[in-house]
């Protein structure tokens, strides 16, 4: 897995005043959760940022983004950003207060609670 180490202390300096983050690797990249919800993910070339779903469409038109595609499904509200596009600390700026604005309001995703109990193997006794 590759990152962009300059950004992604870059992230974890914008994100000092949060009160949980969690930093996990996922998506072939480092991923930042706040709150227990994906915000942020750095990738060696790209981040990707999650925003509102509702915003998703006119941020796409009128700014520097592709849409995240996984496993053939667009991902609504889950954006690519260069990191070339965000080297301007406003334009940083701008997609961060975006994430981390949806992340007040962002629902997190369903944790497994079921506990993971190994089978037990089956032995067979030779007559």
């Amino acid at each position: 897995m590759a990152i962009h180490d300059k950004t992604a202390e870059r992230v974890r300096k914008a994100l000092t005043k949060q009160k949980e983050v969690e930093e996990k690797k996922m998506f072939g990249g480092l991923c930042f959760m706040v709150n227990g919800k994906m915000c942020v993910c750095v990738r060696e070339e790209e981040l990707m940022f999650r925003i509102d779903p509702k915003d998703y469409e006119s941020i796409l038109e009128k700014k520097k983004a592709r849409p995240m595609i996984h496993n053939g499904n667009l991902m609504k509200g889950f954006v690519f950003v260069s990191i070339e596009e965000v080297k301007p600390e406003k334009e940083f700026g701008y997609w961060m207060e975006l994430a981390l604005d949806y992340n007040k309001s962002a629902k997190a995703s369903k944790k497994n609670t079921k506990r993971k109990v190994p089978i037990p193997k089956k032995t067979t006794k030779k007559k």
